[in-house]
């Protein structure tokens, strides 16, 4: 089975941070636990499933790469960083040893050996319980913050220790940094320690407990993603998540989860949801057991990975798990038994508000639609099975806009600011309810050959004025769409100086049934591979370039390092030639020109914007610096104004949750709303013209 989709794209921490968030969203059965010991060696299911990965990489993907010592190169770079991306573990001993199968990595995938992946997580597992030993000594040692001591804060700059005594050394900079950032936090003495405990022991437990499965799924996606930052291994538990996620609906208790120093916490309860209906169950309570139905033994979860606590926690709608709680406001522990429902993803699907603002000639207020679209999602399987309601984008989307209609909103605004892609077909669908006909995308394949594709469906859902808002977490299928918009002068894009620059298509191979060739053949997970690079209907990729805004707005994202262009081994942009369509006349460079002008004197005179603009100048000052300060006054006058690091991890979590409130007017929407007001405004004055 081959499904053409389009993935969200972001940062490796973005896509770690989602993966966790996620997974804790999902509720499902599971009969057996998995067993907390070090996988022994690859399986014979792992030696299929990699001669598949390493036959479609070579010749499916886009790029017509070979799988050569390239190839090989770059992967066991990649995967030694997903490892030790501090370079804090390995020795620059083991690294020189990896090194030397460095050109054989292909030519053993190419005979479905992961040996290597085996040989090299055994060394790190060592090398992990060895800085576990040096942190229980570090933390009975007194740190004199008074030092003008510094700590290697860039990845690039790093380099693995030499030998033991630099490895320590550098662990003490590591912990005695840790214990700065708790002391910021009001965090010392004894509290400090006891949570760096329990912190870097259960990373090691959690390290301990990566299954087989885990382990290839890490190998393989290190040997794809050297093709290029998008093709991966899925394996079944993450397909499995994938397809929740696109359908946007599950059974289960409806609570997002997230890790936290051994502990799986409870970060949001869905409304609606099996534990929302109960009201037991609070946002920050600590679940500490799981057990099955009504009498099934509690199995204690402190310190397991949060995806096997999910597996657990999953289940079919009707049936019951039972929670073993430590609460946010009590130490003591209790027990809730839910019974697991049907849950819809209300928070990341398709939502819309009208706000009232501004004055028409006649006085009246203008009326302005707002649409929030966290991704382009679709039911796949069920628009496979003909299911006449599946799950779509297009069809939420055209509800909300039916709305609009009937309520006489004057101007839509489109955000798109958080939506990392998703279905291509819903992307060309949802740009055809803002046009009459034409191409939205074209399409290239690895043999060059160009196709587009088109809005078939005659006339508009709505022909108002448009404005898009984008960021720099814009990307793949949000920027189809906002690229068309603006190609065709059909809206105006607001936001970032860019969208993220994911010019590329990928395809979802199921490995299961490529392998057996059967119906409904076991999962063996998938292999989602980039096939084709899609182009604007001018004839441009988007590819590392993205969309550029017509009015930029000052923020943070715009600086952030995680574009396209900002990751391994990205695809080249390219150009074709222009498909054929009619260019429309709601936006003109005058338009444009005097909405950037106008949108700036506001920003200058908004104090809001103005703290923008210097917690940018502060973050990229921050940022700059290849070294952090371990003196306690200088780190405190440091982070007073800005701690890059946090500002950076709270946007990109802000931006990739999941479970966003609803549509709240602050000072960013409220100058995105000023512009769409002189936008109406100036078209007034121009249609009097």
């Amino acid at each position: 089975m081959t499904r053409m989709t389009m993935v969200p794209s972001s940062s490796a921490f973005a896509r770690r941070y989602v993966t966790g968030l996620l997974l804790g969203l999902l509720t499902v059965s599971c009969t057996c636990w998995p067993a907390w010991a070090d996988p022994v060696g690859p399986t014979s299911a792992d030696r299929r499933i990699t001669l598949a990965v390493a036959s479609l990489l070579r010749h499916e993907h886009l790029s017509r790469h070979d799988l050569d010592d390239e190839i090989s190169q770059r992967c066991l770079k990649t995967f030694l960083q997903s490892l030790d991306p501090w370079k804090v573990y390995f020795y620059q001993s083991d690294v020189d040893q990896f090194m030397r199968r460095q050109s054989d990595l292909d030519d053993m995938v190419r005979k479905g050996d992961i040996s290597f992946a085996y040989e090299v997580f055994n060394v790190f597992l060592r090398r992990v319980d060895e800085r576990v030993t040096w942190v229980d000594e570090l933390l009975t040692m007194q740190h004199d913050f008074t030092l003008d001591e510094k700590m290697i804060s860039d990845r690039d700059e790093a380099r693995y220790p030499q030998d033991r005594a630099e490895a320590f050394d550098r662990w003490r900079k590591r912990i005695k940094y840790d214990l700065l950032v708790l002391k910021l936090d009001d965090k010392e003495g004894e509290e400090a320690r006891e949570k760096l405990t329990r912190r870097y022991h259960s990373f090691a437990k959690r390290m301990h407990q990566t299954d087989s499965e885990e382990l290839l799924e890490m190998y393989l996606t290190a040997m794809a993603t050297s093709f290029d930052p998008h093709t991966s291994y899925m394996s079944p538990a993450t397909l499995e998540n994938f397809e929740i996620i696109m359908r946007l609906a599950l059974e289960g208790i409806g609570a997002s989860l997230q890790l936290v120093d051994g502990y799986t916490v409870v970060k949001k309860v869905i409304p609606g949801g099996a534990a929302d209906k109960d009201g037991r169950l609070k946002v920050e309570d600590k679940i500490v057991g799981v057990g099955q139905g009504t009498d099934g033994e509690t199995v204690d979860t402190i310190d397991m990975k949060l995806s096997d606590v999910v597996q657990m926690i999953r289940g079919k709608r009707g049936t019951v798990v039972r929670l073993e709680v430590e609460s946010v406001d009590s130490a003591e522990r209790k027990e809730i038994d839910i019974t697991r429902d049907k849950i819809e993803l209300k928070d990341s699907e398709a939502r819309g508000v009208i706000f009232n603002d501004g004055h028409k000639a006649d006085g009246q207020p203008y009326r302005i639609g707002v649409i929030d679209l966290p991704s382009f999602y679709m039911d796949m399987d069920g628009a496979k099975r003909g299911d006449p309601d599946y799950k779509s984008t297009t069809r939420d989307v055209r509800r909300l806009l039916d709305d609009f209609n009937r309520q006489h909103v004057d101007a839509l605004v489109l955000d798109l600011r958080r939506n990392g892609g998703g279905s291509l077909t819903e992307a060309i669908n949802l740009t055809g309810l803002f046009i009459d006909e034409g191409p939205v995308v074209q399409v290239k394949d690895a043999d060059g050959r160009v196709r587009p594709y088109r809005d078939l469906s005659p006339g508009a859902a709505w022909s108002g004025p448009l404005v898009v808002l984008t960021s720099k977490f814009s990307a793949s299928a949000s920027e189809i769409l906002a690229g068309a918009i603006q190609d065709y002068g059909r809206g105006l894009i607001i936001g970032d100086r860019s969208t993220h620059g994911k010019g590329t298509v990928q395809s979802l191979m199921d490995l299961g049934q490529r392998l057996l060739e059967i119906p409904n053949s076991p999962s063996m997970g998938a292999l989602k591979i980039t096939m084709q690079q899609f182009y604007r209907p001018n004839g441009d990729s988007t590819q590392n370039r993205g969309v550029e805004a017509d009015v930029e707005l000052p923020s943070l994202t715009t600086h952030l390092d995680v574009g396209e262009a900002d990751l391994d081994y990205p695809l080249a942009f390219d150009h074709v030639d222009p498909a054929p369509f009619e260019r429309l006349s709601y936006i003109n460079p005058t338009i444009r020109d005097r909405l950037q002008y106008l949108s700036q004197q506001r920003c200058r005179a908004s104090e809001k914007f103005q703290e923008v603009l210097k917690n940018i100048d502060r973050y990229k000052e921050q940022k700059a610096k290849k070294y952090v300060t371990l003196n306690e006054e200088q780190f405190r006058k440091e982070r007073a104004e800005l701690d890059a690091d946090k500002e950076e991890q709270k946007t990109i979590e802000e931006i990739n949750d999941p479970n966003q409130p609803p549509i709240e007017r602050d000072y960013y929407l409220d100058e995105a709303l000023a512009i769409t007001i002189d936008y109406l405004n100036l078209r007034q004055v121009a249609k009097a013209n």
